[in-house]
């Protein structure tokens, strides 16, 4: 008979903890993607957005606070690991045929999974998003991985020169059709044209004005940002280096970069939404200061415990835990139940103002009374996958 994590694994594809914990894998990795989840849902599921503190919430437009670190983060994250996965395939170039094939199962998958959170729960195909954080991901992982197995850091370094300076290019100076003069307006730049012009308005996240914060211009920067993450875990795989001169250097490129963006941020402004050339330099050297540090503490001087492990709970999970948390979340957000008087509510706002509310008076402490509230109950379960050694894996 199977055990129990032989059967999820043959069912769900998810693979023992140990199996997925090899020599390779950098525990500052994991702890890094744990951090970036936890920030995600703090982010992401706010009891009422009408009452939420403002460095949880995203920019309005231009400019970046911490929660506009997440999706960078995942970004940057998938270009480090993507080296430690493909590593030793690499040299092989017999080997990059099965290797890329697996890259693009992977990506078809991510794909589709993005596309059903936006389907749920009553899978109207009309009128469903088609851009999205899974699906910015999976585009960003394939080109990523191709550069990586085919082209030197050289190549990949000017690759994402030539991204970032394009995209300025194209957002700054190229007109828009049927507007005008280029501009950096939500509506009427180029990236929402060409949505537009792909997509009809109802497959996209702003229907009224038909732009996407996820659009599809915008997926060439964000390969920038998985370029650097490829960048970084060769950096941190270069054999006769001390990992006291990697950790410096880090610190150096990842200051250079900042400093980079923000200049840049004077003609191109530093915007999430638009995913902007200086937004790239930005958030990715912040990004590279927080994994040298992590590294530095977790994989060099061996600082670990109760904190690390408690990240890691997420961060080995993130995967799962990101689709799962907007999956349940869209589902009890858009059906409906009687109230005591009859009426059709939602789930989501039942629970809200019946179970949260009440308790505070301040409705900006109920809002984040929510989030948390969230977050412990995926605590919960991720614990429990951990401890029976389950990876839930795509």
């Amino acid at each position: 008979m199977p055990t129990t994590t032989q059967a999820a694994q043959a069912t769900t594809g998810a693979a023992p903890l140990a199996e997925a914990s090899g020599p390779s894998r950098l525990l500052s990795l994991d702890v890094f993607r744990g951090l970036t989840v936890l920030l995600m849902m703090l982010v992401n599921f706010a009891g009422d957005w009408r009452y939420y503190y403002e460095p949880i919430m995203h920019a309005p437009w231009n400019g970046c606070r911490p929660s506009d670190l997440v999706f960078p983060g995942f970004v940057f994250i998938v270009g480090v690991s993507l080296v430690y996965a493909l590593a030793s395939t690499r040299p092989d170039p017999a080997r990059h045929k099965q290797a890329l094939g697996r890259v693009a199962r992977r990506a078809a998958i991510m794909l589709v999974l993005g596309m059903l959170i936006a389907l749920l729960p009553h899978f109207y195909f009309t009128s469903f998003r088609i851009p999205g954080v899974l699906q910015r991901i999976a585009l960003v992982f394939l080109a990523c991985s191709i550069l990586f197995l085919k082209t030197s850091w050289r190549t990949q370094f000017w690759t994402l020169v030539g991204l970032l300076v394009g995209y300025n290019v194209l957002m700054q100076l190229v007109p828009v059709p049927d507007y005008g003069p280029a501009n950096l307006d939500p509506e009427t730049n180029l990236g929402a044209w060409l949505d537009r012009l792909l997509f009809r308005p109802a497959h996209l996240m702003s229907d009224q004005g038909g732009w996407d914060a996820e659009s599809l211009l915008g997926t060439l920067p964000a390969i920038g940002t998985g370029l650097l993450g490829v960048l970084a875990g060769q950096w941190l795989r270069r054999p006769g280096v001390s990992p006291t001169n990697k950790v410096v250097w880090l610190f150096v490129a990842g200051s250079f970069a900042i400093v980079l963006g923000l200049i840049w941020n004077g003609w191109f402004p530093i915007n999430k939404n638009l995913w902007t050339s200086s937004y790239v330099l930005y958030s990715g050297g912040i990004l590279t200061l927080v994994l040298a540090t992590l590294y530095w503490l977790c994989d060099v001087q061996g600082f670990r415990g109760a904190w690390t492990t408690f990240f890691r709970i997420y961060g080995v999970n993130a995967f799962a835990v990101y689709f799962l948390s907007e999956a349940v979340d869209r589902v009890i957000s858009r059906l409906k139940l009687h109230d005591a008087t009859g009426e059709k509510v939602y789930i989501r706002d039942w629970l809200y103002t019946h179970y949260f509310v009440p308790h505070f008076t301040d409705l900006h402490h109920a809002s984040l009374a929510w989030a948390l509230a969230y977050l412990v109950l995926w605590t919960l379960v991720l614990a429990w996958l951990y401890r029976r050694q389950i990876i839930i894996k795509v």
